[in-house]
């Protein structure tokens, strides 16, 4: 009976995996039931299977993901209501709770914030659950080992594999947001896409950790005027396993009966992969969009200073992470914000806070915006999480050295 009711198990989680297949490939595939970023992953040409697993293995790609994803979630967000007067105030309805504070009961906004961006630049789609108490929603909880799958009427049923089971949740239980698409409404998976790519760069990653485990020495070979035996070429293999790895490099070998070892020379730039490797590392950069001075990584003939590095970090804010805070913003006004206040509260991420200057060049920008009557003091104070004085610090100043001529004649 038990043999049975495992063989039935069995066969019902093979059904299980084959509609999961059969379904889609977009979203997080997970069929170890631990590592969230686990899959199956696309086997590139150069035969490494690429997976978000295998691809965070490589340094460049980590960087990019991990500089991308902490930078959103780094990233103030409010709740803000517009008002008759084309103002706006912000707001702290409960649903500010879950989106800046703790989206769910043992997660922090930051951590949230930063695994969707994570998954919208590995997979190109991010998943969680709406939880509900009643009608009011009261928490998002994070969903990996997911399977869409399109209704009938273009929104989506979402498979999901958890804990050795699956179940279908509804559009309206599932907060889903998609990366860079082609219009399906499914986000496109830079792993799939760039299965070339990485797995090129996990093959050399591997070929040159080859190279050092056998001490840079080369491949050489035994020259001898005699014909071995297939007794003695299995001891002589046997013999020369006690001279690999690196930990061995420099020991003496013993040779017998004629035999003299030939060592074939390698450059050791030639053993490091060095100009393929960091090819591949700006080429993993492009699937991320992130330019490589921001993973520590400077192109030939670049510095990682100066005002051209300032202009590359301008852009990659612009192209890069803005992009990403707008498809979340316009995700949580329209599946998050209540029906009834849709068109008036909106959520926004803070950019402002990306855009930090040296303390001259913050000097100079706060004291024009105050003497053109911009920004008061206290607005200026703010920027430098200073206490506000309120009082005449919070209104509008401006300089009156080029008043215009009416003014000067009222005042004689």
């Amino acid at each position: 009976m038990i043999g049975r009711a495992l063989k039935g198990a069995w066969h019902g989680a093979r059904l299980g995996l084959q509609m999961a297949l059969s379904e889609g490939e977009s979203g997080w595939v997970n069929l170890s039931g631990g590592d969230p970023l686990s899959s199956l992953g696309r086997v590139s040409k150069a035969g490494k299977s690429v997976s978000s697993t295998s691809a965070l293995s490589l340094s460049a790609a980590w960087s990019c993901v991990k500089g991308n994803a902490q930078l959103v979630g780094s990233l103030p967000l409010g709740i803000y209501e517009k008002q008759s007067d084309g103002t706006r105030v912000r707001i702290e309805p409960d649903l500010a709770e879950i989106l800046t504070v703790a989206p769910g009961q043992d997660q922090t906004a930051m951590e949230y914030w930063e695994g969707n961006g994570a998954a919208l630049l590995l997979e190109g789609n991010g998943y969680s659950e709406k939880l509900y108490i009643g009608n009011r929603l009261v928490g998002l909880r994070p969903l990996f080992n997911v399977t869409p799958k399109r209704r009938d009427d273009g929104r989506f049923n979402y498979r999901v594999y958890e804990n050795g089971r699956s179940y279908v949740l509804p559009p309206e239980k599932v907060f889903h947001i998609r990366g860079f698409g082609a219009g399906d409404g499914l986000g496109l998976s830079a792993i799939k896409y760039g299965v070339q790519s990485l797995g090129s760069a996990i093959a050399a990653d591997e070929t040159a950790a080859r190279v050092f485990a056998n001490g840079l020495m080369a491949s050489g070979v035994l020259e001898s005027e005699n014909t071995l035996t297939p007794e003695q070429r299995e001891q002589l293999q046997k013999h020369l396993q006690t001279y690999v790895s690196s930990d061995r490099a420099g020991k003496i070998m013993t040779l017998e009966a004629g035999l003299k070892y030939r060592q074939l020379q390698i450059n050791p730039e030639d053993a490091q992969l060095l100009e393929t490797r960091r090819f591949q590392v700006e080429d993993v950069c492009r699937w991320f969009g992130t330019p490589p001075v921001v993973i520590g990584h400077a192109g030939q003939g670049q510095t990682m200073w100066g005002s051209g590095v300032e202009a590359i970090m301008l852009a990659w804010l612009t192209l890069g992470i803005n992009p990403l805070l707008r498809r979340m913003e316009q995700r949580i006004a329209r599946d998050l914000i209540p029906l009834a206040k849709r068109g008036k509260w909106y959520a926004e991420w803070n950019r402002e806070a990306m855009l930090q200057m040296d303390s001259k060049a913050k000097g100079d920008f706060l004291s024009k915006m105050t003497t053109n009557g911009i920004m008061s003091r206290d607005e200026s104070r703010d920027k430098l999480n200073l206490p506000r004085r309120g009082g005449a610090a919070d209104a509008l100043t401006a300089q009156t050295a080029l008043a215009g001529l009416d003014q000067l004649t009222k005042a004689e």
